[in-house]
């Protein structure tokens, strides 16, 4: 009787150790693959690769706070080498991020074990600002074809800067006669002007606490970052010289004006590796120290936050003075999940709530922005994906009238 009641269990002992031994292999070799520098904001692709081949296997990565990804990798692909897997993740952070581990999972033959080893993998990439735009050339190309294409007579007619003298011909300006030469060469003679270069451009941005709210999946201090290495691109391209300043409850950095594409490789590595903060934005400070480190008359482009009008009330009268010397343009994030609810028919009391939050919010905002408008400054509402074309448009239309 005792025999009998042994019996299922040194069955069940001997099936444990047969599938144990049938599921023990060799030690198994994981290499792993990232890229070394992604764009922060777009995806791209880790890839896993595990030897010898295991059935069911699985796989789980402890994601840092810049990257997101998956909870569970499955290895639905076989290779000579063994297992593969493509895992799609997204760059939200900018920073370096690394994997010091990977945790494998998969079963034994028979089902009755689990076996979990974390091997060590030391994967590590770098998020950096997205400058896709300048990259693919289509930056380049708008620039030139405004500036020395299709509107060269533009920008060579309506300048300011001595170009050349040539002969008048009928159809030419009056005014452009040069009198005194005319009179020297005993026929009349024009001035050709061109388009001033060598404007200054400064990048000013804001690193408060409200530029780390997310809107797109994205921080607005990196949406701003985005644009703002644009814009710059774009000045370097156009003949002006750029420089950077960014501040929070104080100053923290600024970089003269300087010429050519050195100043946007200055501005990329500077951006990169500014810090996501918690401070409050102390405006009034800022804006006296911008004004006072910019004695010449320049193209600045802030960008910035608010909360309300109350909190934008001294926002707005550092922005007036600084109006007086500089030609301003005022860049904000519109939020499309705002606008979304105020278009959206409550269903609750508390759908009642948030759209009359909602729309006070809103409206405030557009007071704000109606006030900097009046005092001369060039105000750019924009969502993020349409923030960036938007800026270089309002930069090459001021380049091209000469407001500088």
């Amino acid at each position: 009787m005792r025999g009998a009641l042994i019996a299922p269990w040194l069955v069940l002992g001997a099936v444990a150790i047969l599938d144990f031994a049938m599921s023990l292999h060799t030690r198994r070799h994981v290499n792993c693959q990232i890229p070394p520098e992604v764009f922060v904001g777009e995806t791209f692709e880790i890839e896993i690769n595990v030897t010898p081949e295991i059935g069911g296997l699985t796989a789980r990565l402890d994601w840092p706070k810049g990257l997101s990804g998956p909870s569970d990798i499955l290895f639905q692909k076989k290779t000579d080498r063994g297992a593969m897997a493509k895992v799609s993740c997204v760059a939200h952070r900018r920073g370096n991020w690394r994997f010091d581990r990977i945790w494998l999972r998969w079963s034994s033959k028979f089902g009755l074990f689990e076996f979990v080893p974390n091997p060590k993998v030391e994967l590590e990439t770098r998020v950096v600002p997205n400058i896709r735009m300048v990259q693919s050339g289509e930056i380049t190309a708008t620039v030139q074809s405004n500036l020395f294409g299709s509107k060269a007579n533009r920008a060579i007619g309506e300048g300011a800067e001595f170009h050349q003298l040539r002969e008048f011909v009928k159809g030419m300006d009056v005014k452009s006669i040069d009198w005194k030469r005319s009179a020297r060469q005993r026929t009349l003679v024009a001035k050709e002007l061109r388009a001033e270069r060598n404007h200054h451009v400064i990048i000013a941005l804001d690193n408060g606490y409200l530029m780390r709210e997310e809107i797109a999946g994205l921080p607005k201090i990196d949406h701003a970052v985005t644009a703002a290495l644009a814009v710059a691109w774009a000045a370097a391209i156009g003949g002006d010289r750029v420089g950077h300043f960014s501040y929070d409850v104080k100053p923290r950095t600024f970089a003269a004006p300087e010429a050519g594409r050195r100043a946007f490789t200055r501005l990329r590595s500077w951006s990169a590796g500014l810090e996501y903060v918690g401070r409050e934005t102390n405006h009034t400070l800022a804006m006296t120290e911008l004004n006072a480190r910019t004695p010449k008359r320049s193209l600045i482009i802030v960008f910035t936050d608010f909360l309300d009008a109350t909190s934008a009330e001294l926002l707005v009268e550092n922005i007036a003075i600084l109006a007086k010397r500089h030609l301003l343009i005022f860049v904000t994030i519109r939020d499309p999940d705002v606008e979304n609810l105020v278009q959206n028919a409550p269903q609750d009391m508390s759908g009642v709530a948030t759209l009359v939050a909602a729309n006070q919010t809103i409206s405030e905002r557009r007071l704000v922005l109606e006030r900097l408008a009046r005092l001369g400054v060039t105000v750019l509402d924009a969502k993020p994906g349409t923030m960036t074309s938007q800026l270089i448009s309002t930069y090459l239309d001021i380049k091209a009238r000469e407001l500088i």
